[in-house]
């Protein structure tokens, strides 16, 4: 029988729940457990994807094709399974599911109310979404329940837990719940009492914890372990300091440090082997002793929100992990390239154009993806960036005005980006279509494997074939492909049905490379990612070049300053394919 850790939070949200969940499932992982993780998010929306990264951050999305919150993220980067659709439901599936049952008179006429018909359906989502983890062959499934106890949105899936607890009976779910100790610098010294009332409020509910994860700016000592502990009835060894650190990869040996995951197994009752955490002392290391510095622009309209771009920071850094590379992110917001008022992007030693959509900023992603290909800078443009980067070369190379994707100009006379529907077919004649929705036509979401042609880049960072996750509408219209190439901006990757371009690149720049999927959602701390190492070390390469030409300069040797700026740079090394 799957066993059951719940994780709840108070106080406030955003305290991490999410990573603790995902360091205790790498806790119990490496010690032989097959561990499932699931995202129990109360708000009414069906799914994060009509969301603003401002008020949810990043969307995640799985392998089949799932929009999901972005704690999912953090569950694949720490543990081995891969998340589904299944691993991630919301209030708003609860209710359609309930409210389409009703409809097919499945409650045979009753009444129907939360208890016991919603909490009846959160437990049914809980168990199938257990179930399918490790092909129906998990120990355990970890459910993190979002919000915070008292919350009205939440109490349901709080209830929902309670019942499964007394349902499956001693020994089987263990509740862990994450508050805070906040530091109050006027009285010098941290307060239990917050967490006392975050316990008190979901005793109340009828829930126990089994262990409390106390987050604070420091340890928290002795003594005020010890007040917690009494006054929240649980025990002294089991009320865990969790401060802030420095890299979420150190959350794990700070857990195991404190003995949590053999806490969880003697709740559970499960006697495994002791938990092996080489892999994550090694990544930590790595992490804390680079041999370099690269700093890299990241040119986006969220850049006021990190968690927008929750994925690709983390990319990188596992990136710099398996480079020995420390990657300091420069955010730059494409509006102020716009306005003129934006940092200079000469000290940056790569540009990267994330994902995203609508018009506001384009234009000034257009422009930084200019300055790196004039420049000689190593580009990474991945999805929207791909898009950009293929109406830059075809305004600025093909010299076709106007050039732009009919998200952005339905009346563009060059339709180099656009929905399938509204392509020009292969004679160069437009069909214009006005049936598509307000959202621009048919989301293309999850993984797609697709063949990579020979002696590109791409082939020497993915080798034959790439397998990576979509999440977008539009696409490189075929019909300007045979111009584009023809002016030396190539295709390196195609899907196999619709022969849509994947990948682009430009064969005669250091490193310049555009991808239609999101590489970042594959991307592991103890793995890295084949895209993004080999765009860090690119990266290296133009900084170590940049430098020794400015230090030839500065001492007025032959290898002072060119005049053409693209001559600064010289041509990355990227690994060959496993």
């Amino acid at each position: 029988m799957i066993k059951y850790i719940f994780v709840t939070g108070g106080v406030v949200s955003s305290l991490g729940k999410g990573i603790a969940a995902a360091s205790l499932g790498s806790l119990l992982e490496s010690r032989g457990l097959k561990v499932g993780l699931l995202k129990l998010d109360p708000y009414i929306n069906v799914d994060p994807g009509t969301m603003s990264p401002f008020q949810h951050g990043e969307v995640f999305v799985t392998e089949d094709g799932a929009e999901t919150d972005l704690d999912l993220g953090h569950y694949e980067r720490f543990v081995s399974t891969r998340m589904h659709k299944v691993n991630n439901f919301t209030t708003g599936q609860i209710y359609e599911s309930v409210i389409k049952k009703e409809r097919r008179g499945e409650y045979l006429g009753k009444t129907v109310q939360v208890i016991p018909h919603i909490t009846n359906e959160i437990q049914d989502f809980i168990e199938r979404g257990a179930r399918a983890a490790w092909n129906g062959e998990a120990d355990l499934a970890i459910v993190e329940i979002g919000g915070t106890v008292g919350d009205i949105e939440s109490l349901p899936f709080v209830e929902a837990a309670r019942q499964m607890s007394l349902r499956l009976g001693r020994g089987s779910c263990c509740f862990v719940h994450l508050t805070l100790v906040p530091f109050i610098p006027s009285a010098g010294e941290l307060k239990t009492k917050p967490t006392q009332h975050s316990v008190q409020k979901l005793r109340e509910i009828g829930i126990s914890p089994d262990v409390l994860l106390c987050r604070a700016d420091r340890p928290i000592p002795a003594d005020e372990r010890a007040k917690i502990s009494l006054f929240s009835n649980v025990q002294l060894d089991s009320v865990i300091s969790v401060w802030d650190a420095d890299s979420i990869y150190k959350i794990p040996s700070m857990l195991h440090a404190q003995g949590l995951d053999q806490i969880v197994c003697d709740v559970l009752g499960l006697e495994v082997e002791p938990a092996n955490l080489t892999d994550w002392d090694a990544l930590v290391h790595a992490l804390e002793h680079p041999e370099r510095t690269v700093r890299i622009g990241m040119v986006g309209k969220y850049t006021d929100l990190s968690d927008s771009y929750k994925s690709l920071n983390e990319a990188l850094i596992h990136a710099g992990i398996q480079t020995r590379t420390r990657v300091v992110i420069e955010y730059v917001d494409s509006e102020q390239i716009e306005s003129g008022v934006a940092p200079s992007l000469d000290t940056l030693d790569a540009i990267l154009v994330p994902g995203g959509f609508g018009k506001r900023g384009t234009e000034g992603k257009i422009e930084a993806i200019r300055f790196a290909r004039e420049h000689g800078v190593p580009y990474l443009g991945i999805c929207l960036g791909m898009q950009l980067a293929t109406i830059e070369f075809a305004r600025n190379v093909c010299a076709l005005a106007g050039a732009n994707s009919t998200e952005f100009d339905p009346d563009t006379p060059h339709p180099v980006v656009a929905l399938i529907t509204e392509w020009m077919d292969r004679t160069g004649r437009i069909e214009r279509r006005s049936d598509q929705s307000e959202l621009g036509g048919t989301m293309r979401l999850g993984a797609q494997r697709c063949p990579v042609f020979p002696g590109t880049l791409a082939a020497r960072i993915y080798g034959a074939e790439v397998n990576e996750r979509h999440r977008h509408r539009y696409e490189v219209n075929n019909a300007y492909v045979e111009r584009l190439q023809a002016a030396g901006y190539l295709v390196s990757a195609r899907t196999p049905g619709e022969s849509l371009p994947e990948m682009m690149e430009l064969p005669a720049h250091p490193f310049f490379v555009g991808v239609q999927f999101h590489p970042e959602f594959t991307s592991t701390p103890r793995a890295g990612h084949p895209l993004f190492t080999a765009f860090v070390r690119a990266a290296v390469a133009h900084s170590t070049q940049t430098r020794s030409v400015v230090e030839s300069a500065r001492e007025g040797g032959p290898d002072a300053v060119p005049s053409d700026p693209a001559a600064r740079v010289v041509p990355a090394v990227v690994p060959a394919a496993a």
